[in-house]
């Protein structure tokens, strides 16, 4: 049996590119065949583009996947913020992916409560609607970012209270396994500077960096949807899975985007909680990380979370964007393979997106 065989699955914050490609990758059935989609998200706009985008494809598709279209998706207007509401979208479910969440940086940084509302009050909304309303949610995934790993910033110290929120969980609601992944920028989402490159370049430039020296790990959204599913299917609760990925200077992926272009690149200084280089594992995590195949997995600081690691060892050092950095001849080609060396004019706002 697959792990959503039968399922109930619930995505808050599914109209982003990432609920987005994880609701493809559920209609696909590669993992199992879920009873229901739930696609949960406090805008009507991008709900509505969603769910046309499905129907148009079912017109023009013989694939299996979007015939029961109608049967396997329900879209749900609410928020995360308000605990009515979500006691209402998890009645029946069985796995929850809580990707929603403020995370722009600079937005976060002057509207703090507003990441607060969301980041954390959203993720203690859907324990308490478990532990308080009794429901049967077998698993819970919080979706986090590097920026979680030694904070600097308001999108980062509400994310890694969302970690801690769901970690303290399995003790509180010992019912439901919750668990997390935590990983870098997204390629093309929302919270990268890809889509603003492009746009700068289309508009000839110039393309605005904040220091040359400035690292960043990349990911494709396969990728972070790979995770999630790696997540639920192996992990243990209380756990924190990151993914092994490329990490580049920011500048290398600004050049390979303007590629032969006559545009000049303008320096414009770190921007109010940025790091130079980002963190997925910190030091103090790294004794208690080991390595499962493709990912490492976080283990818990609770000591009634932690479970022996038959034969593990452990990462002994920390994760960091600087480390390990691609050529500039390796940037290029993981951009050029994913098709982002050029602006994609045929996709809308909501795939560009996160």
């Amino acid at each position: 049996m697959k792990i959503f065989d039968n399922k109930v699955v619930v995505i808050t914050g599914g109209t982003g590119s990432l609920g987005k490609v994880l609701t493809g990758r559920l209609l696909s059935k590669e993992a199992g065949e879920p009873k229901k989609i739930i696609i949960f998200s406090r805008d009507e706009a991008k709900q509505h583009a969603m769910r046309m985008a499905y129907h148009q494809k079912s017109q023009v598709t013989d694939e299996i996947i979007y015939r029961d279209f109608e049967r396997l998706i329900e879209f749900r207007i609410g928020d995360v913020r308000d605990y009515p509401s979500v006691c209402s979208v998890l009645k029946n479910a069985n796995i929850v992916v809580n990707a929603a969440a403020l995370k722009q940086v600079p937005s976060c940084e002057y509207f703090p409560f507003e990441a607060v509302q969301t980041n954390i009050n959203g993720a203690e909304n859907i324990v308490r609607a478990i532990r308080e309303q009794d429901l049967k949610v077998e698993t819970v995934v919080g979706v986090s970012t590097d920026k979680a790993c030694k904070p600097v910033n308001v999108m980062g110290i509400s994310k890694a209270m969302q970690e801690r929120i769901f970690m303290a969980a399995n003790i509180t609601v010992p019912g439901t396994r919750f668990v997390c992944v935590r990983y870098g920028n997204v390629l093309a989402s929302r919270g990268s500077v890809i889509p603003l490159f492009h746009e700068q370049i289309s508009h000839g430039g110039p393309v605005t960096l904040t220091t040359p020296e400035m690292t960043r790990f990349l990911l494709p959204l396969e990728s972070a949807v790979d995770t999630i599913l790696a997540v639920i299917s192996e992990a243990q609760r209380g756990e924190i899975f990151v993914p092994k990925i490329p990490s580049a200077r920011i500048v290398d992926v600004a050049k390979a985007l303007i590629g032969p272009r006559n545009i000049g690149i303008v320096y414009t200084g770190i921007r109010p909680g940025e790091k130079v280089h980002e963190i997925l594992v910190s030091s103090e995590e790294a004794w208690r990380t080991y390595a499962r195949g493709g990912y490492y997995a976080i283990k818990p600081m609770l000591p009634e979370l932690v479970y022996p690691e038959p034969e593990g060892q452990v990462l002994r050092h920390e994760y960091s964007s600087g480390d390990y950095l691609m050529t500039p001849e390796e940037t290029r080609e993981l951009l050029q393979k994913h098709q982002l060396l050029t602006a994609q004019e045929n996709l809308g706002e909501s795939e560009l997106l996160r």
